[in-house]
């Protein structure tokens, strides 16, 4: 038998005012993209901003549908909309945040499972590893570079891509 120890690394600050100018910029367009959440189920709202290398901003935001599971996470709206409109144009940092009127978020809400899944094929298709900003507003921020932190053992079937 052999014992593994997986670690994880992240970075924490206390506010958005800690982060750069950059930064702080990405989370408020985040914020913006909550306008367009469609969330009158579980009035969850959460939004995404895509900062591609070519300076463009990609809004998204979660889209319930009452034919429940059919909505889909702001995250993969975003990472869809890259992937059929700018896939040339690589993402470098992805801001996501979320907010509700039914209670307080003390801590940045993180991706589900299959927004990490997809987040790990985009970065695999750009070639490079997705920043991430998690960023809970009036709370603390996390920053992660590259999906591996949040999904060590991430599902790739080398074979399927050509």
């Amino acid at each position: 038998m052999t014992n593994h120890e997986i670690k994880i690394n992240f970075e924490e600050y206390t506010s958005i005012t800690e982060l750069s100018a950059d930064d702080q910029h990405l989370c408020r367009e985040a914020v913006k993209a909550l306008a367009n959440s469609h969330s009158p189920y579980s009035k969850f709202r959460v939004g995404a901003a895509l900062q591609l290398q070519s300076g463009k901003i990609l809004h998204a935001s979660n889209q319930e549908n009452v034919a429940y599971p059919s909505g889909l996470c702001a995250e993969r709206v975003a990472l869809f909309n890259w992937g059929a409109n700018h896939p040339d144009d690589a993402i470098v940092t992805m801001a996501v945040t979320a907010k509700t009127d039914e209670f307080k978020l003390l801590k940045p809400v993180t991706s589900c499972g299959a927004c990490l899944q997809v987040m790990a094929e985009c970065e695999k298709m750009q070639g490079k590893p997705l920043r991430v900003i998690l960023y809970c507003i009036d709370g603390p921020v996390w920053i992660v570079d590259g999906v591996q932190s949040f999904l060590p053992f991430l599902f790739f079937e080398d074979r399927l891509i050509h």
